[in-house]
């Protein structure tokens, strides 16, 4: 199973970005170099590839599924 997340494009230098995850965690290094994104723009991204460009509703959807998914995974003891 392959999973991406979606971020914010803080900034882009070359191929690459800067990339807001959210709770405080942003990454440097997400290669951009297949999809036409600007900064602020929402990218999911796999393997440190963004693979598409998301419209924002779409992106906070998932990203609250994701925080479901860990609110789940810490009140039930699931690794």
């Amino acid at each position: 199973m392959c999973l991406a997340f979606p971020g914010r494009v803080l900034s882009i230098d070359g191929d690459f970005a800067k990339v807001d995850f959210g709770e405080g965690t942003a990454r440097e290094g997400i290669n951009v170099s297949l999809v036409e994104v600007k900064p602020g723009q929402y990218v999911l991204v796999h393997a440190g590839y963004a693979i598409q460009v998301m419209d924002e509703k779409e992106a906070q959807k998932t990203l609250s599924y994701w925080r479901e998914i860990l609110a789940y995974e810490q009140e039930s003891g699931t690794p």
